[in-house]
């Protein structure tokens, strides 16, 4: 059992002052407020609030930070660059590279991650001699890096979607796809997942999966590991999309979720960018999740999404790093209502609070994890130390902490009780060494 006190601390109930956190296998035991430390307890004088959760991620895309901005382009020409690097992968590259980027994400107080995981194949698009090498390689990162793992296996099927239909995966792509939803799924059920991981399901877009097997995803994902888990999807990040679904199927691509049912609680629609006033009204009477990945959505020139709109009608929102051209949940959050702030004049859509919990209870429960992201007794013991004194952060409120504070004021991080950052130091070491010692294999040749 050990014993923190915090001098402050985000709490269920909002901040509270000099509180002790106990802790004993993995979990909160108990939570005190307004005491003094005891000799034997754990001092932390930053701000403690639960670990964030990551809720989407392309691992791989960290390769590409800093590296696609000389030439201007688009999202689709950005994407070449993608298929590029995931070209160059392999299940032990992937596992030095995730795992980097995984230590990255601790040490930015991400305690939890949603990886929207699609490269599954090798160079030809045949299986490895066991299936699922790379999601045994992310798993093996997340574990050493000390991040819990939710592994969202993407259905990825067709190359595109076009106004005369779905078009035939190109090279790179057939990395991605098993062929059928039927070959998806067995692929799936016949991977023995170590404890602690949690494995859900995606569909990578309605471009990549035509609606048959949409209608097919939607049947055999009930029954999937015993139905209930994670079922994340890419919606209407471009304009483009909503085009060619519109030209096709004479809806949108929400309508074309919904009426496969597709559309519940336990659905995340990823960007949420361009959506019609049905498709809000769609998605929040449905109760499925919103998650944002604002400094993915600027970097690309996606678009602003409509968050507080979706907040309103009922959508929990949640938050992710998506490509990391950024990992830092503070720029996410903020991310989240300076956008809302751009386009309504307004400030204050939502309240430090509101951004908190987005960033870490509601995209744990996003991600399969309803006992995590909360200091209360019972719950899992993940938390994060920033720094009040630091040069960003001196002077600011303890309960707007987040609106001054970046990734390089996490000072402690702690995952089941177990410290994974200490003073801002990863137990792995040095995490730009992991990264710089991985990221080489992937450059162009």
């Amino acid at each position: 059992m050990t014993a923190y006190w915090v001098r402050f601390a985000e709490l269920p109930d909002g901040l509270a002052e000099r509180v002790r956190l106990t802790v004993a296998g993995g979990r909160f035991d108990a939570v005190e407020i307004g005491v003094d430390a005891a000799p034997a307890d754990v001092r932390l004088d930053g701000v403690v609030l639960p670990g964030f959760a990551n809720a989407h991620s392309h691992a791989f895309h960290r390769a590409l930070r800093g590296r696609t901005h000389g030439d201007g382009g688009t999202f689709w020409t950005w994407r070449e660059q993608m298929y590029a690097t995931a070209s160059r992968l392999d299940p032990d590259g992937y596992f030095a590279l995730a795992r980097a980027v995984y230590a990255e994400m601790v040490s930015a107080g991400m305690t939890a991650v949603g990886e929207f995981h699609y490269l599954h194949h090798d160079h030809g698009g045949r299986r490895y001699a066991d299936p699922n090498a790379m999601n045994d390689a992310l798993v093996a990162a997340a574990a050493e890096a000390g991040i819990r793992l939710t592994l969202l296996d993407v259905c990825y099927l067709s190359g595109g979607l076009t106004a005369t239909g779905h078009l035939p995966l190109d090279p790179v792509q057939e990395r991605f796809s098993d062929g059928s939803v039927d070959d998806w799924a067995e692929r799936v059920a016949g991977w023995s997942s170590p404890p602690g991981v949690v494995v859900g399901a995606a569909v990578h877009s309605v471009r990549a999966v035509p609606e048959k097997d949409l209608t097919r995803f939607a049947e055999v994902v009930s029954g999937l590991r015993g139905g209930g888990g994670p079922v994340h999807v890419h919606l209407s990040e471009q304009p483009a999309e909503n085009a060619a679904v519109q030209a096709f199927y004479g809806c949108t691509p929400t309508a074309l979720l919904a009426r496969n049912g597709l559309l519940d609680e336990r659905t995340s629609a990823v960007h949420a960018t361009h959506l019609s006033e049905d498709d809000i009204a769609a998605l929040g009477s449905a109760r499925t999740y919103a998650c944002f990945c604002p400094t993915t959505e600027r970097d690309l020139a996606d678009g602003i999404g409509p968050a507080h709109a979706l907040a309103a009608a009922g959508s929990p929102l949640t938050l992710g790093s998506d490509q990391h051209a950024v990992i830092d949940m503070f720029e996410e959050l903020r991310g989240l209502e300076l956008h809302e702030r751009l386009i309504s004049n307004e400030r204050g859509r939502f309240t430090p609070a509101e951004l908190i919990a987005a960033a870490t209870e509601t995209g744990h429960r996003s991600l399969g994890r309803p006992d995590a992201g909360r200091l209360e007794a019972g719950a899992l013991a993940d938390f994060v130390e920033v720094s009040g004194d630091s040069v960003r952060t001196v002077g600011s409120r303890p309960d707007q902490i987040v609106y001054s504070a970046t990734a390089a004021d996490v000072r402690t991080v702690v995952v089941g009780g177990e410290v994974v950052v200490r003073a801002g130091e990863h137990r792995l070491g040095p995490v730009a060494t992991l990264l710089a010692e991985s990221l080489p294999t992937l450059e162009e040749r």
